[in-house]
């Protein structure tokens, strides 16, 4: 998780560096029954495999938000608890996220390499569509969701959402399904959890209902969009673009999505700024030091 993480966790406790090998798995194979805690990331997770090859794991400290890498079920049937760090990067995924709306509508990355390649020079570049004021649809009105609401309202955003149950806390447009969320909006943001529930929550009748003029954003996970159906989507003039910095198959990308210009790309940079990481990283540590001083985490899961 970087240089400065891993200093500072490893001069605090004898740490095992799994992605080290082969020195890595073979200590943790000798070491086995005296490993307490695995510290992982959200891209990493931790399997129940792993955690059956650990008979004394207690705890499970994640970096980032997302728990859908973690086998929840497992740990819980083990009696291992699990921290990840929330809050703390909401407002950069949230900033990104309207980033990418931006972009996205506003043909900024398009226009910027038709500047570069000479196009402007022989004619001008082609309209794009205006952000305010529009409709927009949130997919997970969550911490991350309600951040990204608030930006949208300082462009006089009409905004609508769907979760699994309306949120009283809201005065928000609550839309029953999501494809009455996106048959409703101008353009529809992913902002909510990955994971066996949400696979492929947007494909082909999703993005029909958003239809030729609308957008789409997604800065939650790459499982929530049933890429093929997106890819198809956009070279048929289903939906007019798309901003995503999440995929399927990460680090991958297809080249299919690579070729279309109303595609912005972004490689899952949505937390990756100084601040939040710094935040990231000084959450994880203090679950770390919790459990091992007080059996407690500061910020679990569930």
């Amino acid at each position: 998780m970087g240089p400065d993480f891993d200093g500072r966790l490893a001069a605090a406790y004898d740490v095992i560096a799994l992605w080290r090998t082969p020195e890595g798995p073979a200590r943790m194979a000798a070491e086995a029954e005296s490993i307490e805690m695995v510290v992982t990331s959200a891209f990493k997770g931790c399997d129940d495999a792993l955690m059956a090859r650990l008979p004394r794991l207690k705890a499970v400290c994640s970096f980032g938000v997302g728990t859908d890498s973690i086998d929840l079920a497992a740990a819980a049937r083990r009696g291992v608890v699990v921290s990840n760090t929330p809050e703390v990067l909401d407002d950069c995924v949230a900033d990104l996220g309207f980033a990418l709306v931006l972009d996205v509508a506003r043909r900024i990355s398009e226009s910027d390499r038709y500047l570069r390649a000479g196009g402007w020079e022989k004619t001008p570049f082609p309209l794009a569509a205006r952000v305010s004021g529009k409709k927009l649809g949130i997919v997970g009105l969550g911490r991350i969701g309600k951040v990204v609401a608030r930006r949208a309202s300082g462009f006089d955003m009409t905004i609508g959402y769907h979760n699994r149950k309306p949120d009283p806390a809201v005065g928000y447009a609550y839309l029953p399904s999501v494809v009455d969320l996106a048959r409703w909006a101008d353009i529809l943001i992913l902002t909510c959890p990955g994971g066996a529930a949400t696979r492929n929550l947007i494909s082909t009748a999703e993005l029909q209902a958003l239809g030729p003029q609308g957008f789409l954003v997604n800065v939650s996970r790459g499982s929530v969009v049933d890429e093929p159906a997106l890819i198809s989507a956009l070279e048929k003039g289903l939906i007019a673009g798309a901003g995503l910095d999440v995929f399927a198959d990460e680090p991958h990308v297809p080249d299919a999505l690579k070729a279309l210009d109303n595609v912005v790309l972004t490689p899952h940079v949505a937390s990756a700024t100084r601040e939040t990481r710094r935040a990231m990283h000084d959450l994880t540590l203090a679950n770390v030091a919790a459990f091992f001083a007080s059996g407690r985490l500061v910020t679990p899961v569930g």
